[in-house]
């Protein structure tokens, strides 16, 4: 059965070539110009993927979209299409619920990849994004961890890990905090099975992107009649995660209501369904993540105080990718292989000059920004080693700002360029200029550029051309 997927992009251009090019690889596809439009799309529809730009030149973006599609259908898997210089957007959209980002300007295949890895970890119950680059076996202290995954050797890294060693074993409640990417769920399902608790479930849920009404339905589950749709009886995460682990993501999103009642359940260790009169009882170990200091929340009023001491019992930091120097190239290599191997490629390695600037630049998305780079990389490379002309311009300096002001820049190679390359970079870069002043609304710098929407998109494929060609 083919899949359907929903294009919300207020480029006409943008939204037709979509289409055609996911047509013929077998989906069905409808598209849609505006925030407005879409979410009407959306709803009198099933869709199982939408994409949708950040920048929809309205007063709804690409995130406002995203929200309102998981409040309506959770299960929904959706990507979004950030700017080049938008990493921080990408961060933002993933914590907000977003399975993946794609960017600008798009390469066909990239699409087609996340797309294809999208479906096959929805349809599989695989490991979500975040747990894409998790951790190997060690084979110093001769523990597994999980055979997709791998541990870096840095000082922090290794003292993340003697924590986890130490805490596994308990029944202790964990707090992890880390920011996005770095690979909480994780880390809480490394806990999981080193526990005494591994031969039964670990649930996860995502506390951020869900409404009161559906995070007292993920949790506790309801029964039939409950609440309007709530057409037949559904086991929440709770008993599902029985005799096992409960791992709640971005836990300081949910309301005081759902907090009460959480706290109730911990207390108790009992719980009934919403609607329901029977009282169940429970054996969860309950693990949370968060990018917020709990302490600080409940000082604010935001979280309880006493949920909180109750998760408490253990808390760990996971560092990001910039403290963890040393695991930079080991990570490169991991996530290459990987990919070699989703893509079926041979890619050899890295050039030089491509490891100086991953260890320089200072990865604001962790480590899951670290594995698109490297899969767009290895599209974008058809043999030999991955050079710096694939990279994305945040990493080689296109993007000022992107190197840490401790850090000498990297030594990126030199190129000449003659006076018609000199003249189309310099048209470029008052392209990217007039871009930015309007919030990267096409329609409006095409304008004040005069020049139509479609010489717009055909002088920016043209410099990358260029950029690519003085760069091989």
């Amino acid at each position: 059965m083919k899949k359907s997927v929903l294009v919300i992009d207020d480029d006409l251009d943008m939204c037709a070539l979509l289409s055609r090019f996911l047509a013929k690889n077998g989906y069905t596809v409808d598209t849609a110009h505006s925030s407005s439009k879409g979410m009407e799309k959306f709803k009198a529809g099933k869709f199982d993927i939408v994409i949708s730009d950040f920048r929809l030149g309205e007063k709804k973006d690409g995130k406002d979209v995203l929200l309102e599609i998981k409040q309506h259908d959770p299960a929904t898997i959706v990507l979004i299409i950030t700017g080049y210089s938008d990493i921080k957007v990408a961060v933002d959209v993933i914590k907000a619920g977003a399975y993946d980002y794609i960017t600008k300007p798009l390469v066909p295949d990239e699409v087609l990849s996340v797309l294809s890895a999208a479906l096959r970890n929805h349809d599989s119950n695989a490991l979500l994004p975040e747990e894409n680059f998790g951790f190997t076996k060690n084979t110093k202290k001769n523990k597994v961890f999980h055979s997709e995954f791998l541990v870096g050797q840095s000082v922090s890294t290794k003292d993340l890990y003697t924590q986890i060693e130490m805490v596994a074993p308990t029944n202790y409640s964990i707090i992890l905090y880390g920011e996005s990417g770095t690979g909480k769920e994780v880390i809480a399902k490394t806990i999981h099975e080193l526990s005494n608790r591994k031969a039964h479930p670990f649930i996860a849920m995502d506390c951020g992107t869900l409404s009161n009404e559906l995070s007292g339905s993920e949790l506790f589950g309801h029964v039939k009649g409950a609440f309007t749709g709530a057409i037949n009886d559904k086991e929440g995460h709770f008993e599902l995660a029985n005799g096992g682990t409960l791992f709640l993501d971005e836990v300081a999103n949910l309301s005081s209501e759902i907090q009460a009642s959480l706290l109730r359940v911990i207390q108790e260790r009992k719980f009934k369904r919403i609607g329901g009169t029977k009282e169940m009882e429970v054996d969860v170990r309950i693990i949370v993540a968060t990018n917020e200091n709990l302490q600080d929340a409940y000082r604010n009023g935001k979280f309880r105080e006493d949920l909180y001491h109750r998760f408490n019992e253990f808390a760990i930091n996971l560092p990001p990718l910039r403290e963890r120097k040393d695991d930079i190239l080991q990570f490169a290599d991991f996530f290459l292989q990987k990919t070699n191997t989703e893509l079926n490629k041979t890619i050899d390695g890295f050039e030089d000059e491509v490891l100086k600037m991953f260890t320089y630049y200072p990865w604001p998305g962790n480590l899951r920004e670290f594995r698109n780079v490297i899969r767009r990389c290895v599209l974008l490379t058809n043999t030999g080693k991955i050079s710096a002309a694939t990279l994305p311009p945040e990493i080689t300096g296109g993007d000022t700002g992107a190197f840490s002001p401790q850090q000498p820049s990297p030594e990126i190679k030199t190129v000449s360029l003659d006076l018609k390359d000199t003249a189309s970079r310099a048209e470029y870069e008052t392209i990217m200029h007039v871009l930015k002043e309007v919030n990267f609304n096409k329609t409006k710098a095409a304008e004040l550029l005069k020049i139509d929407r479609k010489t717009l998109y055909n002088k920016i494929k043209s410099y990358e051309d260029i950029q690519q060609d003085n760069n091989g």
